[in-house]
């Protein structure tokens, strides 16, 4: 079995996109012959960000020891925070090949969390992965993104995929609230996701039921009493809710990507959202959901799909695929 140490500022257990990208084609690599090892804060005393306790700030010691002590074939860093940051200064003063990934729009989440300049902020992403064989990211549009800012490493998409054993329509047979649309949204209920504009929707008979939690879940059902909020599901239980929605609304507009898109999307419900980068990536027109600047509109729109038609097109998305792209890039320490 060849060794591929991942590197990340997630814990295995926190439920996001880049947790779920990595569960997911461990197990296809494994069959694949090769074996995922982590260094995440699990290794070291760590605390969560005060203005977000799911985003982990670690205090990192000695990490190169264990490094060397994985021995791993290939070394990819997930992640810009703390542990990331320490792995990477650690692999090029030993000279060692990497690749890194860009999941998320950092810049714009931390000033959205913190107040910090985008600029400054991008100054260091760009230093962070400045010497990395490959940078892996979300989309096209991403990569595009990313050259703009002046990337000169290879940047590649890197698209994620779906578990079609639990994301299908096998669930569609319970009627949640009784009431037509049914109108969902999955997420971490954080700031910087736009939820508000989930939450203050009107639409005609309409039920909202925000699948999810975090730091801002409070204030919104103090300020929404008419959202339905189930708290964090997953496996079956948060297919159910896919399948049983009619519309699945995302309101991010600072999203690389979405996997919740499509999960929806593979439970046979098209998605509604901005017209912003990931899903002007991720959606088909008219086949498996609707962009519009107004999501009332977007909605309406979505409510006529056919939805064996959202189900078909969905089909692309695999973690087989997003598997054998990150394979085909690893390079030897």
């Amino acid at each position: 079995m060849k060794t591929v140490l991942i590197i990340t500022d997630n814990l295995p257990d926190q439920i996001n996109g880049v947790v779920t990208t990595y569960k997911n084609i461990e197990t296809i690599a494994r069959n694949d012959g090769y074996h995922f090892v982590y260094i995440d804060p699990r290794e070291f005393r760590h605390v969560g960000l005060f203005v977000y306790p799911e985003v982990k700030l670690a205090w990192v010691r000695k990490i190169g020891k264990k490094i060397r002590k994985i021995q791993p074939n290939h070394i990819h860093i997930a992640t810009e925070g703390p542990i990331g940051l320490a792995a990477k200064v650690w692999c090029d003063r030993k000279k060692f090949s990497y690749t890194t990934s860009y999941h998320t729009r950092f810049p714009e989440a931390i000033k959205k969390l913190l107040g910090i300049p985008e600029f400054i902020t991008w100054s260091y992403i760009r230093w962070f992965h400045k010497k990395s064989s490959t940078v892996f990211t979300t989309t096209e549009t991403m990569v595009g993104e990313l050259k703009e800012h002046k990337f000169h490493s290879e940047v590649i998409p890197w698209s994620s995929g779906v578990d079609r054993e639990i994301f299908n329509t096998d669930a569609a047979t319970e009627d949640l609230t009784g009431c037509y649309p049914v109108l969902l949204c999955v997420s971490r209920i954080s700031k910087e996701k736009n939820l508000e504009d989930f939450c203050s929707l009107e639409y005609p008979g309409a039920t909202k039921i925000l699948v999810g939690d975090g730091p801002h879940r409070k204030e919104l059902e103090k300020n929404y009493p008419d959202v339905v909020f189930t708290g964090f599901k997953t496996g079956k239980e948060l297919a159910k809710y896919y399948a049983n929605a009619d519309v699945f609304v995302f309101p991010s507009r600072w999203e690389t990507f979405g996997i919740v898109m499509i999960e929806a999307m593979a439970c046979g419900t098209p998605v509604a959202a901005y017209p912003e980068d990931g899903p002007l990536d991720v959606i088909e027109e008219g086949k498996t959901g609707y962009t519009d600047k107004d999501l009332r509109t977007a909605i309406h729109r979505c409510l006529g799909i056919n939805r064996n038609k959202v189900l078909k097109h969905s089909a692309k998305w695999s973690w087989e695929n997003c598997w054998n792209i990150f394979k085909e890039r690893l390079v030897k320490v």
